[in-house]
């Protein structure tokens, strides 16, 4: 099976960032990808709490039920309101570690929304008929609050399998990219881009690479990728980010440049990249759910900045709690969601 984005639904006993960050939106339900619309107003997608079910085994292990509970949240200057409401979410007992809108992104007044799954269209269809736009990039048109369904992921995964891994959808970062959106499948283990008119084509493919057991017998195992954060860079290529899957190992983490057909290693020597964004100066900001690997569940998050010359700074760790997206304005702040698996979300600011 292809990999999902193994992050675990722990929940966390304390909802405040160290200082100095500054909170700017919180009751956010599992918080994840954040993007900033031409008005310069912060959209934050939420994968909501799931709900009374249908319920079944989960892919982490568990029990999942579904809701209607994930949607999109517009942050401005002193107001925070639902925007898009009532969409597909999944979720663990107490609404932590969701599945359901992963990312969000805009062109002109249109709203775009990944919507993650983490199974095959088998998984999907135990939760009911009301739970069919799951795995789907969903479009929401100017200001209704309607959204549809531009394409099914999870089913073009079904009938594709690009990574030959057998059949497992997770839609997950997204960026939107002139007619078209560019969408990492962390379950496909590729890169999708989907055009206007609904129809698919794969980016890149992204394989296994070896890396030992941390415990005996050491041995090395196949880890999958599982791309997670995407951004378009200023030269208009495609930048994404990886998880990785088990073992999670410290340090093997990348940032892949996509274009023209062709993937190179931009950035490495990360662990469990959730989400990527570049600044208006040029600057990659590669935020990790956990720094110190997804095996250790005290492990903060991090919050790297890579340079145009390849250099990178630590910018925040600590107060960084399960982050899950990173956004930066054009003034060059950088906005980040945090405790992003738990019905008590928030976005903050972090300074550089």
């Amino acid at each position: 099976m292809g990999a999902v984005v193994a992050i675990a639904p722990t929940p966390v006993a304390v909802a405040e960032p160290a200082p100095p960050f500054e909170v700017v939106a919180s009751g956010l339900l599992n918080p994840r990808g954040l993007t900033f619309g031409p008005d310069g107003t912060l959209y934050v997608a939420e994968a909501g709490v799931g709900g009374p079910g249908p319920c079944q085994p989960g892919p982490e292990g568990g029990e999942v039920c579904f809701g209607a509970t994930g949607g999109v949240t517009a942050i401005s200057p002193g107001v925070q309101r639902r925007v898009l409401d009532n969409m597909p979410s999944i979720a663990g007992e107490g609404g932590f570690g969701a599945a359901g809108p992963h990312d969000v992104g805009t062109r002109g007044p249109q709203l775009f929304a990944s919507i993650g799954l983490g199974g095959n269209l088998a998984f999907r269809a135990g939760f009911g008929s009301a739970a069919s736009l799951l795995g789907h990039l969903v479009r929401a048109n100017g200001n209704t609050t309607r959204f549809r369904s531009v394409a099914d992921l999870a089913a073009f995964e079904e009938q594709n399998d690009p990574d030959g891994a057998g059949p497992d959808s997770n839609p997950y970062g997204m960026a939107v990219n002139g007619g078209r959106v560019i969408v990492a499948d962390a379950g496909g283990n590729d890169l999708l881009s989907v055009r206007t008119s609904g129809v698919i084509d794969v980016e890149a493919v992204f394989p296994d690479r070896l890396f030992p057991l941390p415990f005996p017998p050491f041995t090395e195992v196949p880890t999958q990728a599982v791309p997670t954060g995407v951004t378009i860079g200023p030269d208009g290529a495609a930048y994404v980010g990886q998880l990785t899957g088990f073992p999670f190992p410290v340090g093997g983490a990348r940032v892949y440049r996509v274009a023209n057909g062709q993937t190179t290693v931009y950035a490495s020597g990360f662990t469990n990249i959730i989400d990527v964004a570049f600044g208006p100066d040029g600057t990659l900001y590669v935020l990790e759910f956990a720094t110190n690997s997804l095996l250790d569940p005290d492990s903060p998050g991090a919050l790297w900045a890579v340079a145009p010359d390849g250099s990178k700074d630590l910018v925040a760790s600590e107060g960084l709690v399960a982050p899950g997206g990173v956004a930066v304005d054009a003034d060059g702040q950088v906005f980040v969601t945090n405790f992003s698996v738990t019905p008590f979300g928030q976005v903050v600011i972090v300074p550089t």
